[in-house]
């Protein structure tokens, strides 16, 4: 197998050829495009989890290493050397730009941070209640009516344009749906301050007083904006991906991919995270909960511990944990009730054998959850700043699927096992 070039299925008395594609990391690939026609059966593949639906040149994941990569680049180095608008231009354009580059994309980037005042008007539509992450699926599929010059996805120029509009209103737009949440009233961007530093200022000031942004807690909102960047071809990416297949707008695609990542198994896991810890309450009854976590019997799950792709550990969460305790020795958070428990938590599940053998540590929804909490946002916020972060590698994989000539319209087939033909009845006779 190692070096042939095809694979041959039998099926009954038949034979067919499979052609074996080779990437360039990660295994070797059946080519079934063809198996239909050739033999009239499908594949079944739930949640396609078997099953690669495009090329791409994007990301690379590998789970059995922990590794990942961004066009090539392992995380650790882009979440260590890089800046979070760096990495953008590095998934867009498939190269880290050179000084020039750099300064046009970001000034391109700060000059685009406002968004129409009538969107002032469209947040007052929601309730004072709403989950931001409702609010901002409903703006951002709304951005297309206010930017309507931007939603030919056959215009190369225009597709820049709003890629370039998504990644610098995401923040400002993020920032509006929070503080639309808590009665406060919206803050302008400041063109004078880097991405992060600009968004926590929109979060965080009031016009009463001035705010100013501690360097080094932008420098962990930098480094959780880098970290969830892209993540090759999960939910919401294969939603942006299968929304964009039917011709749909940049700002309707992603705004489907908001409402795929708002899911609690998805986006939404550091806010079940944190919410579990709460649950919790104190360090003397974790004890219970691993009991629980242990019994098969027992439907409750410890968040923010393992994940489906990564069978051994989450690179990302490496370098969350270290930002996670510079932020909290820089705020000075050692009484906490629900960060106490985090932090013995962590302690017992990096010790204790049953999470060693299955491989159950931490994982980068676990940190990002603890940092989010103590820099002062409400769960709530948590996966709107997924959502702000993963844009760009939405609209790379956006932008690459327009550009694909082998791309079609998505359509996953079914294994029907539903009634077979029957005849309608009259009521009477029913």
């Amino acid at each position: 197998m190692a070096d042939a070039t095809t694979a041959t299925l039998k099926i009954n008395d038949s034979e067919y050829e499979l052609p074996i594609l080779r990437p360039t990391q990660g295994p070797n690939v059946l080519d079934i495009r063809k198996l239909y026609g050739q033999a009239d059966v499908f594949t079944y593949d739930p949640g396609f989890t078997s099953t690669a639906s495009c090329d791409s040149t994007i990301t690379f994941i590998d789970g059995d290493k922990g590794e990942l990569w961004y066009r090539g680049y392992p995380i650790e180095q882009l979440a260590d050397q890089s800046h979070y608008l760096e990495v953008c231009y590095l998934l867009l354009y498939g190269n880290l730009p050179t000084a020039e580059q750099m300064d046009d994309f970001e000034r391109r980037v700060t000059r685009h941070t406002m968004v129409h005042e009538q969107m002032h008007n469209f947040f007052r539509g929601f309730r004072r209640d709403a989950h931001p992450m409702a609010t901002m699926v409903g703006v951002i599929g709304a951005m297309s009516a206010f930017y309507h010059d931007s939603t030919d996805i056959n215009d190369p120029w225009q597709r820049e344009v709003a890629a370039i509009r998504l990644i610098a209103k995401m923040p400002t737009i993020a920032a509006m749906a929070y503080k639309y949440s808590i009665g406060q009233p919206f803050v302008y961007p400041q063109n004078e301050l880097d991405y992060a530093s600009n968004f926590m200022h929109m979060c965080f000031s009031v016009p009463a007083e001035k705010y100013n942004v501690d360097p080094a807690l932008a420098r962990a909102m930098d480094r959780i904006f880098t970290l969830h960047a892209d993540h090759e071809q999960n939910a919401s990416t294969s939603t942006v991906r299968l929304a964009g297949s039917s011709g749909a707008n940049p700002f309707a695609c992603i705004a489907a991919g908001i409402a795929c990542l708002w899911g609690p198994a998805h986006g939404g896991a550091n806010q079940a995270c944190l919410e579990m810890l709460r649950e919790i309450g104190t360090v003397d009854r974790i004890p219970e909960f691993i009991a629980r976590a242990k019994d098969k019997s027992d439907p409750f799950k410890l968040m923010g511990f393992g994940h489906r792709v990564y069978k051994n550990f989450d690179p990302r969460a490496k370098v969350m944990k270290e930002s996670a305790d510079e932020v909290l020795d820089l705020l000075g958070i050692h009484d906490n009730p629900t960060l106490q428990v985090a932090k013995e938590l962590e302690k017992i599940a990096l010790e204790d054998e049953y999470f060693i053998e299955k491989k159950l540590y931490p994982n980068v929804d676990f940190y990002s959850g603890i940092i989010l909490e103590a820099m002062g946002f409400p769960t709530s916020m948590f996966t709107p700043i997924f959502a702000l972060s993963r844009t760009v590698g939405w609209i790379a994989q956006w932008k690459e699927m327009i550009g694909d000539p082998q791309a079609k319209i998505g359509r996953p087939r079914q294994l029907y096992v539903g009634e077979d033909k029957r005849d309608y009845l009259d009521v009477a006779a029913r």
